[in-house]
Parts: structure tokens; C-alpha cells; sequence
């Protein structure tokens, strides 16, 4: 695996971005985190929504801030997606948790997710964030090896 690191939505990286984004539109999958059912055919737009989420401004109702980072390389490849949500309302410590993460499809099964979901982990704690509620529907075999072999030197008591 190359050498990758998060970085914050920037206009730097439209290109790398809208090719990650293409690739999972034509796989057919569902887009998840969220953030990325977000059009970017106004790609500054886009980031500014991406920006002033983090910052709590222009919320839709009920919504809480989260920060979102985009997994790169040195080419720069954008290879996945995070979204870490500040604080949890009552629905989403039922049924959202702290982060929301993905993987474009070309590069699953390669380690990416767990080195996401472990600098995700770093940038949650970063945030303040003491307990970190992570959640993934039952059939996804992949993402909960993830989630155990990124707790191992989180700092996070995995329960």
C-alpha cells in the first residue's frame, strides 16, 4: 500500500475528486459517507459545504457538525472518504454513530479502510471526541475486521 494521509476538502484536489467520484457513481453502489452523494458538478460549492459543516454553519435542521477528509496519495489519488461527526443526536447514537467512511471500489481489499478508519480515529480524538460510537450493518463482514484491527492502538476502548 502507498503512503496516504487525510486532507481537508480543497479545490486542489478536483481533479482526484472527481474521478473518485465517477468511479463509484458508475459502480452503482451506494454512496456512503453521505457527503459524497453531494453533486460536485459545483465543486467550490460543494467544498464550502463540506467547510461550513465543520464549522456548524448553514446546518439543515436537526444536523450536526462533521468534519470530512478525503483519504490521498502522493499522485494525488483520492482513494476514500470520511465523515466524523462532532457530537450525536438521540437517531444518531442509534443509528449513525461518530464516522461514516468509504473506500473507492478500486481500491477495497487493500488495507485502505483500515488505515482510514485508524486516522480517523487520531482526527476523532483530535476533535475532542472521548468515546467513539461506530456502527455498520451486520452482513459487512469487511468493515467490522476493520473496526477491530484499527481499536488496537486507538487509545478507544472497543466494547
Amino acid at each position: 500500500m502507498k503512503p496516504v494521509y487525510l486532507v481537508k476538502p480543497s479545490i486542489a484536489y478536483r481533479n482526484a475528486y472527481l474521478s473518485f467520484y465517477e468511479e463509484w457513481s458508475r459502480s452503482g453502489e451506494p454512496m456512503i459517507p453521505w457527503v459524497i452523494t453531494k453533486d460536485p458538478s459545483d465543486f467550490e460549492g460543494m467544498v464550502q459545504f463540506l467547510l461550513e459543516s465543520e464549522r456548524g454553519e448553514s446546518l439543515p435542521e436537526g444536523w450536526v457538525p462533521g468534519s470530512t477528509y478525503w483519504l490521498v496519495d502522493d499522485e494525488p489519488t483520492v482513494i476514500g472518504v470520511v465523515n466524523i461527526r462532532h457530537w450525536l443526536t438521540e437517531q444518531l447514537a442509534q443509528s449513525g454513530g461518530h464516522i461514516g467512511y468509504g473506500i473507492r471500489p478500486s481500491r477495497r481489499r487493500q488495507g485502505y479502510a483500515t488505515k482510514l478508519l485508524a486516522l480517523s480515529l487520531d482526527k476523532a480524538r483530535e476533535l475532542g471526541i472521548d468515546r467513539v460510537l461506530l456502527v455498520c450493518d451486520e452482513s459487512n463482514v469487511a468493515s467490522k475486521k476493520d473496526y477491530t484491527k484499527s481499536w488496537r492502538n486507538s487509545g478507544y476502548e472497543l466494547r
